[in-house]
Order: C-alpha cells, then structure tokens, then sequence
C-alpha cells in the first residue's frame, strides 16, 4: 500500500498566529502516527513562518515511522539543519525564499551538477533523496542522472484539472510514473492531493510509494477529527 506521510506545517501556522503552544505540534506528530499515518512531512522555510527549526530537533526523536523533511538545498542553513537531524527522507523542492507554497519541480538538466554534488551529500550521511518534479520525461531522466532515489510528482496541475479533465491530466503523470519505475527511480507525489482525487491519482500512477499531504488533510480534519480524517486518506490509497 501506497505510504501517507502527513505534512504538519499547517498545524505550525496555527500555533504561530497565537504565539504560544496550542496546538502542540509535538503531540499532532505523535498522535497522527498512532492514528496510522506512516510518515510526518515538514517543509522548514527561512522566515519560519510555519515550521521552526527547532520543530524539526524536537520532533526528530519522537517520531516512530518516517521523517521527510522537505526544503531548498540551496539555503546552507536547511542543508546543515538536514544532515545534523538525518531524517529518513530528504526532499528537494526548488523554492524562493519568500515563495507561499511550492509551485514548481525542479529543471534537472540544467542544475544537474548542483543537485549530483547535493545528493552525494546527503546520500553519505545515510538518507534518503527525493528530487521534486513536474511530470517531464525529460526532467526525470535528469533526476536519475544526479543520482536521486526518488522522484516527488509536483501534482497541483492535476488537482486542478481533476473536476474537468481527469483522463487527460492524469496521462503525464502516468507516464512519468512508469518512466521511472524503468529508471529505478521511486515515485512519490505530493501538492493539493485530497479525498476527492487522490483514489484515482493512485490508480493511474505505477508503483506509488508514498504521498505527502497536508493543506487538505489538516482542512478536513476540522471537520472529521485528525483520526478519522487520516483513516479516510488511507482507505484512499488501498
């Protein structure tokens, strides 16, 4: 089955409007993982306008299943936090220091020397490496030439499209998928997946290892409660 790693950086944003601990983020880690999820994603950004870098030290030996830790290899600051914490996953997402959300995957061709001596860096401290993507043939075979273990399929154009244009929206994303289970590369997706299209997202993408979700999760979770939320996106992804 297909792995859910919630992302907790919303469960930080709301902690930050108040200035104190509640909600604790801390014991929304540790209660997600009890309620089944099998990874926590958190995406540091310079401002610390969500998660803090002192989040990442405190969640790291609490956590029990994976720990992802997204961000821009770019910023010295998030490559020492990373190979100080050694996470199990590290992901490389291209973003601007004062970019709202990611909102594109990284040019692998023409950043292929930067991101090979990256990844050799965090290869050798023993973790994981994921290059964050568009569906492009040609930026996944760029991805498995700088040595990556994973792809993350940037998947917002296909939550947009879902309502609409299903069948067409998902053909590069299958195709990316199968690309890359040719090149040995693993898949992951993440961005604006959610109950509504995360079933057929899973259905048409090959070997999917794991999803990272967050925005849709914590909104549903207001709703349906944290346990419940995050069974519903398990059942999706059977």
């Amino acid at each position: 089955m297909t792995k859910l790693s919630v992302n907790i950086n919303k469960i930080a944003t709301i902690r930050n409007s108040r200035g104190g601990n509640t909600p604790n983020l801390l014991q929304v880690a540790i209660d997600a993982e009890r309620f089944g999820a099998q990874g926590i994603t958190v995406h540091p950004r310079p401002d610390e306008r969500h998660i803090r870098y002192q989040d990442v030290y405190d969640l790291k030996p609490l956590l029990k299943t994976e720990f992802n830790i997204e961000g821009n290899p770019k910023i010295q600051k998030f490559v020492d936090l990373v190979l100080d914490v050694k996470p199990e996953q590290v992901t490389l997402v291209p973003d601007g220091d004062n970019q709202l959300t990611s909102d594109h995957g990284w040019d692998t061709i023409a950043n292929k020397e930067y991101l090979t001596d990256m990844i050799s860096k965090f290869k050798s401290a023993g973790i994981r490496t994921s290059i964050f993507v568009d569906p492009d043939l040609k930026m996944i075979e760029g991805a498995k030439a700088t040595g990556a273990d994973r792809i993350e399929l940037y998947t917002e154009e296909y939550a947009r499209l879902y309502s609409t244009k299903k069948e067409t929206v998902i053909k590069p994303f299958k195709e990316a998928s199968i690309l890359a289970n040719k090149l040995g590369l693993g898949v992951n997706a993440g961005h604006d997946l959610s109950l509504e299209n995360l079933a057929y997202f899973k259905a048409n993408t090959e070997n999917l290892l794991e999803v990272s979700i967050g925005h849709a999760l914590i909104s549903d979770s207001l709703y349906f409660g944290l346990e419940n939320t995050i069974q519903l996106y398990l059942r999706q992804l059977k």
